[in-house]
């Protein structure tokens, strides 16, 4: 649980780009994932770009901006991703 719990504290201050590109080069080294695994890398890396475009929405005035040049409000973060990526992580 330790390691998990520290994993993910450094998967927070990493892109989800970061993330992915960390994933491929270690892989590249001792050549381990499978195709299940890489299914889940990429999972990961998905929910990680959500997360950190919804807080950046959410963090931000976007709905000022977007008003003011006469496109939609949203709600918050998440309903700005689902219209706007059509919400999918897979």
């Amino acid at each position: 649980m330790k390691n998990e719990q520290l994993k993910t504290k450094e998967m927070s201050k990493q892109t989800a780009t970061d993330y992915l590109i960390q994933e491929i080069k270690n892989d590249t080294f001792i050549h381990s994932k499978s195709t299940k695994e890489w299914n889940e890398v990429f999972r990961i890396a998905k929910q990680m770009e959500r997360e950190q475009i919804v807080k950046v929405w959410n963090d931000g005035n976007y709905n000022y901006f977007y008003n003011r040049v006469g496109r939609k409000e949203f709600e918050d973060g998440n309903e700005y991703y689902n219209e706007t990526y059509g919400g999918k992580d897979e």
